[in-house]
């Protein structure tokens, strides 16, 4: 995921400045199976190339008028729009990826996705099998189709089974724990911690933040809300209406993959959603971003 944007040089400044930060390469990392194993390691080596994608984006002429960021990708927002530099995102990024997967380690959990469910059937079906004994949250509200739940493996399987009861497709996601829930709670206190020692500045264009779906410009107030973010849901449907009602019209999504646009595809028509994820991705956006302001 790193390599493209060493063919760059404004993205291979941001992946050397990552590297310095966080005391390992991410380019050779990104390589490494071991490495990517590891929330520690995959938080900010995610973060140095959604950034690198913003800064070639940028060489090529590209300017943004807003930003927000899926779950971690609300960090790469925060410093596209200067709430926080490069250096100090980095280093808080790793701190809440350690801080995560030992809440992990502590608390089994796990993931599913819910294909063709919105957020009020997943609400409807977590309700339906929750139990005082565990742990069962809707985690991500993603699109009008699409949400995920997380919480203890016997929740996530007893939901998985009303689901297909349902006959609503589940898939259960890769992952280390149960985000965006309450067992990452023993991660909320060492990341509030670097928070309360992170310097937040005013964004330079309008930021849109997961915990509320809406528009956030106080850095006290953006703080706030990255010390919710691990045990809060990550609103991402509210999020890009919220910016298609302020009047945007171009999504680009900025790094590795293709999820978030897509999404933007199927739940915005009408608007114009593009992923770019190597520099030449960014050069043909740009071009014909300029060929059609000319038309």
């Amino acid at each position: 995921m790193a390599d493209p944007w060493t063919e760059h040089p404004a993205g291979r400044a941001v992946l050397e400045e990552a590297s310095d930060a966080l005391g390992r390469d991410v380019v050779e990392g990104s390589r490494d199976e071991q490495a990517l194993a590891t929330t520690q390691f995959v938080q900010p080596a995610l973060l140095a190339c959604d950034i690198a994608a913003f800064r070639v984006l940028e060489a090529e002429g590209m300017r943004a008028g807003a930003a927000a960021g899926h779950s971690l990708g609300e960090f790469a927002a925060l410093v596209a729009a200067g709430v926080l530099d490069l250096v100090g995102a980095v280093r808080l990024v790793a701190v809440r990826g350690r801080a995560m997967q030992e809440a992990a380690d502590a608390n089994a959990g796990t993931m599913t996705a819910l294909i063709g469910a919105g957020a009020a059937d997943a609400a409807e079906l977590r309700d339906a099998v929750a139990r005082d004994d565990d742990v069962l949250t809707v985690a991500n509200e993603n699109a009008s189709n699409q949400t995920v739940l997380s919480g203890s493996p016997s929740a996530i399987e007893r939901a998985e089974a009303e689901a297909k009861r349902r006959r609503i497709r589940t898939i259960r996601l890769n992952v280390a724990g149960a985000f965006h829930s309450p067992l990452m709670q023993p991660a909320v206190d060492p990341i509030v911690a670097t928070l309360a020692s992170a310097t937040f500045s005013s964004p330079a264009f309008p930021l849109v933040a997961n915990v509320t779906g809406a528009f956030v410009e106080d850095p006290a107030e953006l703080r706030g809300l990255l010390a919710m973010h691990v045990v809060s849901p990550v609103r991402w449907e509210a999020s890009l209406r919220a910016l298609a009602e302020a009047g945007f019209d171009t999504f680009v999504e900025a790094g590795p993959g293709q999820v978030l646009s897509k999404i933007v595809q199927r739940d915005l028509p009408g608007v114009r959603a593009r992923a770019v994820g190597s520099p030449e991705d960014a050069r043909l956006f740009a071009a014909s971003s300029g060929e059609q302001a000319r038309q």
